[in-house]
């Protein structure tokens, strides 16, 4: 269901480190949105280092962005965030200055995984009874 993309310059992150980050961004949205490990998608986005820049100069940053489905509690949604960016740094070993998390939300019928349109938040039991997903 919700799928984070992970944008770091080429070679600041080792395969250890990616595989790492997936397992924490998964664990964390997991347990915070309550969904199957399984749905949450983790993709790396490795971009020529002559291609990152922050502040009109060329940088190393580490971008999190994740689209979630909407409905979510915004304490939740804070908390996610906050846990997100923690873990980057602790695991990527980049400067927390140089990470950002974006969450975006948009409604769950606006997403379409495995060809079933997406259930609303709190809805995913009946979703996967009706659906026969698992």
């Amino acid at each position: 269901m919700p799928i984070y993309t992970c944008t770091a310059a080429q070679g600041s992150l080792t395969s250890e480190v990616k595989a790492l980050l997936a397992a924490e961004i998964t664990r964390i949205h997991v347990d915070i949105n309550h969904v199957p490990p399984a749905y949450v998608n983790v993709v790396f986005s490795e971009l020529p280092a002559d291609s990152v820049f922050a502040g009109g100069q060329p940088a190393t940053p580490l971008i999190l962005t994740g689209w979630v489905r909407r409905g979510h509690p915004q304490e939740e949604a804070t908390r996610l965030a906050l846990e997100l960016s923690s873990v980057i740094v602790r695991i990527s070993g980049i400067d927390e200055s140089r990470t950002m998390v974006v969450l975006q939300d948009g409604p769950a019928r606006s997403a379409v995984e495995g060809g079933r349109v997406l259930p609303e938040p709190g809805e995913e039991k009946e979703w996967l009874r009706r659906t026969g997903a698992a």
